[in-house]
């Protein structure tokens, strides 16, 4: 059932939640972990907590309790909420909160090593907290006569943020609950939403409804990212909803990079736009991408000074915390327009949600029959990839799916197994992961 949320009824919400969670004994700089179903009531948690400094824990909602549980360990929360304990903090006595969000939630990113990390903001002072929100509604324009469609749940730091500062303009939000295209399709002809941020994914699933689609061009915006879209996917989308709405930006669960407006991309075809304001875009000879940004975009990984220190630079003037990486490669031409040239090394995304192959390979590695393994990514019109693996050993992709079905959550399952008598390495014993998709003609 689709549910609708003004900006009052938000913040009402959202000082009885976090009236709540203070009775509970937080205070800022706890850790709230919201294993939750996405709605109106999980958004206005997120937001109470933010507001009075206390930091949500997001999951996948697909994880398996056993993979949730070792983030969970990790990130050592005060307290777990789920949607019982939810309802009963929506029926708390109200208290005051902050203006705007004091912090931001910490999501879980990782790497080639496939150990998930949660990513830290701290705590925000008052200057460098408002204008982590100002940001978001400068750039944007969010304002009282928004009706924001979420198309993405509320574990995705995208629906948090344009969400956030919907309500904090004044303006109303529109949660129609999981996706699925027919019903985006009904909340876009029944609540006539005028601003969505949806993945490629999301894009071509509402396009293949066709002649069944209403009328998209009440949209003044529509956001894309979290993977590649195809270029035949995006011209349909500036033709459907017009040029002057749709928007692309890259970012990443650390931080934001770029904004492109539809404009700009038909005159730099490819490209993922220039730097957002306040930020400053630089490429390293290897091809990494670094991005200087304001104070209010800091953060750390949460209990990882190695990593955290291999991610940043030292600040090189006043006005910047410094510049960081997601170890991204790509180039910016001569205007400062940045192009990708492939996401980290290992990183697959489908769906707009990061697969990471070490971590599914460590777990199927002990299934019965397996002597190696090596999950990969392989482009897919729909998901922009999908997962797959190659296997070397005395079993069945059955056997596997079975296997993988009781330890995996459903988006890092893969979709094939691939049976080879060997696995391609470098001269120095590293596996060429990106060399299996052509290996095995799926490329």
């Amino acid at each position: 059932m689709t549910e609708i949320l003004t900006s009052v009824e938000a913040d009402d919400l959202e000082r009885r939640i976090a009236g709540g969670l203070k009775r509970t004994g937080l205070v800022a700089g706890d850790r709230v972990a919201l294993v939750t179903t996405s709605g109106r009531n999980m958004l206005c948690a997120i937001l109470a907590a933010l507001r009075t400094g206390i930091v949500p824990v997001l999951t996948h909602a697909g994880l398996l309790p056993a993979e949730r549980a070792l983030l969970l360990d990790d990130a050592d929360p005060a307290l777990v909420v789920d949607d019982q304990a939810l309802v009963a903090l929506t029926e708390s006595a109200p208290i005051d909160l902050a203006p705007w969000p004091l912090a931001r939630p910490m999501h879980f990113t990782s790497g080639t090593t496939g150990r998930a990390k949660g990513v830290w903001s701290g705590i925000l002072d008052e200057r460098d907290a408002a204008a982590l929100l100002q940001e978001e509604l400068n750039l944007w324009g969010f304002n009282a006569g928004d009706r924001h469609l979420v198309c993405s749940p509320q574990y995705h730091s995208v629906s948090i943020r344009f969400s956030a500062a919907t309500l904090a303009a004044g303006g109303t939000v529109i949660l129609p609950g999981p996706f699925d295209a027919a019903g985006v399709a009904d909340a876009i002809a029944r609540y006539r939403p005028n601003t969505t941020f949806m993945v490629p994914s999301h894009l071509q699933r509402l396009f293949a409804l066709g002649e069944s689609l209403p009328p998209l061009d009440g949209f003044r915006l529509v956001a894309h990212a979290g993977a590649a879209c195809p270029d035949p996917v995006k011209r349909q989308a500036i033709t459907a909803f017009g040029e002057d709405a749709v928007w692309e930006f890259y970012g990443s669960t650390e931080g934001q990079f770029t904004a492109c407006s539809s404009s700009d991309w038909l005159e730099h075809p490819g490209t993922v736009g220039r730097a957002r304001p306040g930020r400053h875009l630089s490429v390293d000879d290897d091809g990494t991408i670094w991005c200087d940004v304001p104070t209010w975009a800091r953060w750390e990984y949460w209990r990882d000074p190695e990593r955290t220190a291999q991610a940043w630079h030292p600040a090189t003037s006043g006005d910047s915390y410094g510049a960081f990486t997601v170890k991204d490669l790509g180039r910016l031409d001569s205007d400062g327009y940045l192009y990708l040239d492939g996401r980290r090394d290992d990183l697959i995304i489908t769906g707009g949600v990061n697969v990471y192959p070490a971590e599914i390979e460590s777990v199927l590695a002990d299934a019965p029959g397996v002597r190696q393994i090596a999950v990969f990514g392989v482009d897919d019109e729909q998901w922009g990839q999908r997962v797959c693996a190659a296997v070397v050993g005395r079993t069945t992709g059955t056997a596997l799916e079975a296997f993988a079905r009781e330890k995996l959550a459903g988006h890092k399952r893969p979709k094939e197994y691939h049976f080879v008598d060997e696995l391609p390495h470098t001269a120095t014993g590293k596996l060429k992961r990106n060399a299996l998709p052509v290996l095995l003609g799926l490329s």
